[in-house]
């Protein structure tokens, strides 16, 4: 267990990365046992060991919960599989996985640390952040360390200089936001020349608009976080032995499984990921489906939009595939990048 003022060391100076600035003026923050101040007066506090710069309540609050509730089940070493390594590992690419040693990572949209578990093994240097206090069970998951340290900001207004990581890596994450297009180019402000953007992003999927949970999500997205976690819990719990038993089904009725999710709002992963335990993947029906009808922005692009959005940053060595979650790319800033 980490003293607190052992955080707080570590917060202060032992953080092998770039220093926090203020989001005002630009200057170096410095770091006391409860606020970020600089030399100007603005402050930020600590909040739990955490530095906050965002207020308490943002449209992604529902995540926060559902993070801190859902701790470590899509952990790899808590689930005994490599699903998170392999996509992480597949984003990268051959070419980025094995060089992270060292290196100055950004982490953003970190929610329980199912990355950051993988970017630490691999010797990273991470920052991660979140906009929510989804940043206490990834903080709870991996402690402060001088390789480790953890902030609740936005991507839009991240608080540090430009140009100062490695690796700025944001999967799950873009799609939920307000606007992607500026999200992205927010993160690769924060590449360094050199350094690598690396993100993932829904795209168009036309069975969703024929299946009941756009209407469900419009109801449940603004009820408290609270009671649509209790209700999503409810529906899951309810519908979760069916799609069991649909996916171990006899071939006469198969012709089920498409009727149940059009019907059924629930999310699993029988087929997808058989490796995963009866238990995880309950708990990774109640996680997902829970995300996917609580989230207040879901945004979908093309790859040819992805590949648009990207192009006009001027980056180079531009790579879109489908895969994953719908769209994975990443980019590279040229050393003489101006």
């Amino acid at each position: 267990m980490i003293a607190p003022s052992e955080t707080l060391d570590r917060q202060r100076g032992q953080f092998l990365g770039p220093s926090f600035i203020c989001s005002v003026d630009g200057q170096e923050l410095e770091v006391t046992s409860t606020v970020l101040k600089c030399p100007m007066g603005h402050s930020h506090p600590i909040v739990d060991e955490i530095p906050r710069f965002v207020p308490h309540s943002t449209y992604a609050n529902a995540f926060g919960l559902q993070w801190k509730r859902y701790r470590v089940t899509q952990l790899d070493s808590y689930t005994g599989t490599s699903i998170t390594k392999d996509r992480l590992r597949r984003c990268l690419g051959n070419a980025l996985w094995p060089d992270l040693k060292g290196l100055q990572v950004l982490e953003a949209g970190c929610g329980a640390g199912r990355f950051t578990e993988h970017l630490l093994a691999r010797g990273a240097c991470v920052t991660s952040v979140d906009l929510t206090d989804a940043v206490e069970a990834n903080r709870e998951n991996f402690p402060v360390t001088p390789s480790h340290r953890v902030a609740q900001a936005d991507i839009l207004h991240l608080p540090f200089a430009p140009r100062q990581f490695d690796r700025v890596i944001c999967l799950g994450v873009l799609q939920h936001t307000p606007d992607p297009a500026k999200a992205i180019s927010a993160l690769w402000e924060q590449v360094r020349p050199g350094g690598w953007l690396v993100i993932d992003h829904y795209t168009f999927e036309w069975g969703w608009a024929t299946k009941m949970s756009p209407v469900l999500r419009q109801i449940l997205k603004r009820l408290s976080r609270e009671r649509g976690l209790m209700i999503t819990e409810k529906i899951v719990r309810t519908m979760f032995p069916v799609h069991r038993w649909i996916s171990k089904a006899p071939k006469p009725v198969c012709w089920l499984r498409p009727v149940l999710t059009r019907v059924s709002p629930v999310q699993t992963y029988f087929h997808a990921y058989p490796q995963l335990s009866e238990k995880s993947q309950l708990e990774w029906s109640l996680l997902d489906t829970h995300d996917q009808l609580t989230d207040w922005y879901k945004h979908r692009y093309s790859p040819k939009k992805i590949c648009t959005i990207l192009t006009a940053l001027g980056g180079t060595g531009i790579e879109v595939w489908r895969g994953g979650i719908g769209i994975e790319a990443r980019m590279h800033r040229p050393v003489s990048s101006s």
